[in-house]
């Protein structure tokens, strides 16, 4: 089990108060709060070793360059992947427009996606398609939240180049069958990218066997600083993927008529980085493998479990895909409410949940509501939380009958 009372000591913003109540923070799948160790090393990178990194000579450049180095190092332990597969990048949409526009692929290719992704993950495709007089295909949804996977064979031609798909729904948290998915595609020689944004914070990573051709996710979904996440890409595709940006920290030679491109990850890292970024992201999956990533999904679970069962008592509650295969993610409505009225007035109780279609109109279309109420959990949530919560919930109910 794992030490609760020590893991909230560890988030200062835990201590706050919210309309004169103590935060419940179930706002994790939009971000997650930071733990003091990854604040003490950005403040430290600040304080005693803020420099650009590489090529500078100095002490602060050269120091701050092995922190850097030494971070991708860390998230390649952290995620069983080799450290030359990694780029980081400005968060998963960043990693997923680098391969959309870096695919080399033909005029009038389908990318196959699937009905609950997260808008980042439609929309580069969907700009690639018209653009390229391509076609976006999706793997349809039963109502249980889960991807009719019987379809994909369906949806798959000789002009299928890849398919898009997310690990956990952000909205359902529901959990894919990537193994399978992948192997489908392996089968018909398709390449595969995997959105992991909401997979890495509730579950072990294996990127080296997972099989996947192209994974991203972001560090601040992760108890790490926003404005950084990570590319990994399987090493037959690094000199492939052609390049969409480029700049400084790119390059071996530059003149006038000829630049030639360094090898491996920083060919995909023009300028200066978010370095307190990724310094922090480090920091925070150091915290994490200290804790035990098992441990946590265990902890994750049973406030799932926990927190279904008491919303399946309420009457006026309907929950999207009402089922245990998932994340630590809940989407409910109150009967006859709309979800942002439900959030405005648990707010009063300092409860922090999201309200809207969380970036996935299709999938709300899908279902014919405006959009949902989504609690996300983490690993410093408690079980009396969720007993606030749901009385929270019923006076918030009452109000809006």
């Amino acid at each position: 089990m794992i030490d609760i009372n020590k893991i909230r000591n560890d988030f200062p913003i835990l201590s706050r108060t919210i309309n004169g109540k103590p935060l419940i923070y179930f706002d994790n799948g939009a971000t997650t709060q930071k733990p003091k160790a990854v604040i003490d090393a950005i403040v430290k990178y600040y304080s005693e070793q803020n420099a650009n990194i590489h090529r500078g000579v100095h002490t602060l450049s050269r120091e701050a360059t092995i922190l850097f180095e030494e971070a991708r190092k860390t998230v390649a332990n952290f995620t069983n992947a080799s450290e030359d597969e990694l780029i980081f990048t400005a968060g998963t949409t960043d990693g997923i427009n680098i391969v959309a526009n870096g695919l080399n692929l033909a005029e009038g290719s389908e990318i196959i996606v699937s009905e609950m992704e997260h808008h980042s993950n439609i929309l580069p495709w969907q700009l690639w398609c018209e653009r390229n007089k391509g076609a976006l295909k999706y793997i349809p949804i039963k109502d249980d939240g889960t991807l009719e996977i019987k379809k994909l064979e369906t949806l798959i031609t000789k002009n299928t180049k890849l398919i898009a798909v997310t690990q956990v729904s952000n909205t359902l948290g529901v959990i894919n069958p990537i193994d399978e998915i992948i192997k489908i595609a392996k089968f018909n020689g398709i390449p595969v990218l995997v959105d992991g944004a909401q997979a890495v914070p509730h579950m072990k990573t294996d990127l080296k066997n997972l099989g996947a051709d192209f994974f991203v996710f972001s560090a601040h979904k992760v108890y790490a600083p926003t404005g950084v996440g990570v590319l990994w890409m399987d090493k037959k595709w690094l000199p492939k993927l052609q390049l969409s940006k480029a700049g400084g920290g790119t390059i071996k030679t530059v003149s006038f008529e000829k630049t030639e491109y360094v090898d491996g990850p920083l060919r995909f890292e023009p300028g200066t980085p978010n370095i307190e970024g990724v310094i922090g992201l480090a920091a925070a999956f150091k915290y994490l493998g200290e804790i035990g990533m098992d441990k946590i999904a265990k902890h994750e679970h049973t406030l799932l479990k926990y927190a279904t069962e008491k919303l399946n008592e309420l009457p006026e509650v309907e929950i999207y895909a009402n089922h245990l295969n998932k994340a630590a993610v809940i989407s409910f409505n109150v009967k006859g409410a709309h979800p942002f009225d439900v959030g405005t007035l648990l707010d009063k109780y300092g409860i922090a949940v999201r309200t809207g279609h969380h970036c996935t109109q299709p999938l709300m279309k899908h279902y014919n509501i405006p959009g949902t109420v989504r609690a996300s959990f983490a690993m410093y949530n408690t079980l009396e939380e969720i007993n606030e919560f749901i009385e929270a919930l019923q006076k918030s109910i009452k109000m809006l009958s």
